[in-house]
Formats: C-alpha cells, structure tokens, sequence
C-alpha cells in the first residue's frame, strides 16, 4: 500500500473525501454497528454486496466488497487495518492498482450521542490515477453526501 505508515499519502492519483457529523446512540453502539463491515449494504449507496472472507470481525478480518460507481461495478478486498473498541475502525481496500481507505472515528457528543468522522482516501494506478482526481472528484463528493444521510437514517 502506498500508505503504510503515518506519512500522508501521495498526491499524485490520490484524493480523499471526509465528513463529520453527529448521531443520537453513543459511540460504543455506532463502532459496534460499524465496525461490521459486512453492513456497508444497510449504510453505503455504492455498495452492492458485501461478504466476510476471513476474520471474526475484529482485527485483520477481511471482506469482499462489489460496489456500483458511474454505472460501473468493482470488487475490492477489504481489510480491517486498525480496530480501537468505541473510537476507531480503519479498512484497507485494494484491487489491482486502485487502494482505499475508510477510517471512521467516533466521540462523545455532549449530548450523549456520537461524532463521526469519516475519511475515504483512493489511490488510482495509471492511467486512473491522472484521470481520476478530475473526472470523478464531484460524484465522489455527493456520494459522501448520500453515505453521511444514510448513516444518519439508519443509526438514528
């Protein structure tokens, strides 16, 4: 993965989206809802499928993820990277030259509920990665729009 460690990932080809926003259960229920990726198929517009591969659903558990975007179907393998109980959970997803990474990250609101911060970061391989920050970067956004509604909706 171009991203291993803490370093900031690289520019060229890469692009992220990320949102904060606040939910009413607290974020011991939001990680245990969320930490299951399998349940991208409840929260996620793009997603089509998901399917645990390996793992109890903790650490190193992995993930076959179809998701549609632009008319397009794509399968990712996902990984669940970083796994801290009630504050964040990270998946690394990979395909051939195209890498993702969905951290969400949970907090106490003063109201008793949660704030979420979700980040998705894509790295594209050529000839994606010089195409891609361009073509796709305003349906990558009002997807992060519909994904934020849909959480919303379902953790509410």
């Amino acid at each position: 993965m171009p991203w291993e460690s803490a370093i900031e990932p690289p520019t060229v080809g890469f692009m992220h989206v990320e949102r904060t926003f606040q939910v009413d259960p607290p974020p011991s229920a939001v990680f245990d809802y969320l930490a299951d990726f399998t349940r991208t198929e409840e929260w996620d517009p793009g997603t089509v499928e998901t399917t645990r591969i390996s793992g109890d659903g903790g650490l190193g558990t992995t993930y076959r993820n179809v998701s549609e975007f632009m008319g397009r179907r794509v399968e990712l393998t996902y990984e669940t990277v970083e796994f801290e109980p009630s504050n964040r959970v990270v998946f690394r997803g990979s395909r051939g030259k195209t890498e993702t990474r969905d951290t969400l990250s949970f907090a106490p609101s003063a109201d008793g509920g949660t704030t979420i911060t979700y980040r998705a970061d894509f790295h594209f391989g050529f000839p994606l990665n010089v195409i891609a920050p361009i073509a796709i970067r305003g349906k990558l956004e009002k997807l992060a729009d519909e994904t934020v509604e849909q959480l919303r909706t379902r953790l509410n």
